[in-house]
This record gives C-alpha cells, structure tokens and sequence, in this order.
C-alpha cells in the first residue's frame, strides 16, 4: 500500500431513491484492492445519464451499502492487489468499472478489476478523460458488436449533441459511416464540426418521414422513439435501445418488418477502452465537457444533466 493514503475518503452517498437532493457528502472507508484489482485515486468522474436514472429509482438493486453513484472515472493507480501485471502505481487510468453493479465513481478512490480500466489517453486531461469511458464504450459495442457496422452503411443517432450522442457521432464517422443526427438547430454547427453529414431538428421535423434507408439507429431517448425509428429502416436494419428496456412487442413488429431491435446493455471492456484512447490519439474522437463541478455539488450535476439541454458530457472534480 502506497505511503499517505488516508482510511478514509470523501464520496457522495444517496440517501435514499428520488430528486438530486438525496445526494450528500460523506466519509467512507477507503476501499481495498483485492486479488486482480487495483486501487485508483479518482482524479475525475463522468455523470452518466444512468446515474440520475439509478438515483431516481435504484435501478437494477446492484448497489453496495451505502449507495455510491458514478461509473466514469479517470485517475491515478495508487496500489495493485494480488497478481495485477497490467498496471503499477503511478500509472494513469480511465475506466468504467463494475457496470452495471456499483463501482462508486462518486468518492476519491475506487477499487476495480484491473482489466476495467485502460491508460488513460496521453493527450488528455483527467476531465476530459473522465468524460468518455460509459458512453464510448456504449457507442462502440452498440455500433460494432451489436449492429455489426460496416463502413458506408447509414447511421442515425437521436440525442446526437448529448454526453452519449456526440460521441456516438464520431465513433460511427470513425467507422466510415454516413451519420445523421437529431438535434435542435442550435446545436447543427457543433455536430457538423464533429463530423455529423445530416441533421434533423427534432422541433420543426419529423425524423420518421424526413430520413430513410437508415442501417443503424441509435436510440437513447425512449419512449415513442423506438417504435417510430422503424420506419427509417432499410431491410436488414437495426434499432439498438439505449434508454431503457425495449418494448416486448417491439421485436416481433420489427422481426416481421425484416429488421432487428432490442435494448443493449454496456459490459467493462479493457480493449474496447484501448481503442477509445486510439482514436483520441488519432486525433478522430473529442470528448467536449459543458460543466465542471466539485465533487460537492453531485447534485447539481444532476439537475444539469435532467434537463435534457446540455451540450456534451458534465464532469465532477474530485481533486478540488
């Protein structure tokens, strides 16, 4: 164990299931690495519109006691348990560990499997690497691993300006995919400068009669957007779910239609993570923060994120 390392830290807890007001600061154990884990001072934590969905309702009940909300973390290894070979004290990491079960990205250490992390992309700061792992990893497995996308296949992500969308846009123009994006008209010239070919404003347009012959679709809203995305599908098409559970009748409409649908969960994936970090090294994926907060205002940073209108990722400082 590292020199200097307290055995406690500062985290935030909900207390309960419901508005960002259940979030307080308090003092925890530092947590341990055990065999195979590694312990990571968090530099910075990404805010994940899974966060504020799981602090609304508890989510799936994989929490830990006390409940300790966040995923994305980027930071700094400062001990390796037992048979780590991967990374050594000192090196930095970004990662998303545990998901879905509690990692506790929301406090100033984490304890993780090794192999749900990767080195943090050298030309980035740990703000900016907070921003990408649950959504990047998110965006690829949907896209490459579930839609199977071939280069100059159509690609429609909904919520394109959002801490998902803008990153779903460049990893799909990554892949030589032509990418459409809805997104109000304010947002056109941010999309456009990340790589966006087509933009639909969602306020003034109906997306399911404007776009067609779409071979993914990239659904992180819900609701009504699923079952209408249908319709912009060529045969042999794919609506991935993002958002929640896709509908039971969903599939069978969609199955009769030729196409596929079906709600994607995002697993840790220490090369999938790599290659993240080598896009960004190529200078082909920019994670874009609209807000930093210390760790103190949790809350707030998911008042931001509800409303639905931020631009980009919001991360929290935990080194204030």
């Amino acid at each position: 164990m590292s020199r200097g390392i307290t055995p406690t830290m500062r985290a935030v807890v909900a207390t309960a299931w419901g508005g960002p007001d259940v979030l307080r600061e308090a003092d925890l154990p530092r947590p341990e690495p055990g065999p195979g884990e590694v312990l990571v001072r968090v530099h910075a934590a990404g805010v994940n519109a899974a966060d504020w969905k799981q602090r609304a309702t508890g989510g799936l009940g994989l929490w830990d006691d006390p409940p300790v909300p966040g995923w994305d973390v980027s930071g700094t290894v400062e001990a390796a348990g037992m048979g780590v070979t991967l990374f050594r004290e000192g090196d930095e990491v970004f990662g998303m560990p545990r998901f879905p079960h509690q990692a506790g990205a929301y406090a100033e250490y984490v304890a993780a499997p090794a192999r749900h992390f990767a080195a943090k992309p050298p030309g980035l700061g740990h703000i900016e690497a907070a921003a990408l792992p649950l959504v990047s990893l998110t965006a690829r497995q949907a896209l490459f691993d579930t839609a199977r996308l071939r280069p100059g296949q159509r690609v429609l992500v909904h919520a394109a300006a959002g801490g998902f969308g803008h990153l779903a846009v460049q990893i799909a123009k990554a892949g030589g995919a032509y990418v459409i994006g809805t997104a109000r008209e304010e947002k056109h010239a941010f999309l456009r400068d990340l790589g966006a070919d087509d933009l639909i404003d969602h306020t003034r347009r109906d997306f399911a009669t404007d776009v067609e012959d779409v071979d993914v679709v990239l659904d992180a809203v819900g609701g009504d957007y699923g079952p209408r995305s249908l319709d912009v599908l060529r045969p042999g098409g794919t609506l991935v779910s993002l958002a929640a559970p896709a509908d039971d009748a969903l599939r069978p409409r969609a199955a009769a239609r030729g196409l596929r649908a079906g709600f994607m969960l995002v697993e840790p994936d220490h090369a999938g993570l790599a290659a993240v970090a080598d896009l960004v090294a190529a200078g082909r994926l920019r994670p874009v923060v609209s807000a930093v907060l210390p760790l103190s205002r949790a809350a707030k940073a998911h008042e931001l994120g509800e409303t639905g209108r931020t631009t980009g990722k919001i991360v929290l400082s935990v080194t204030e």
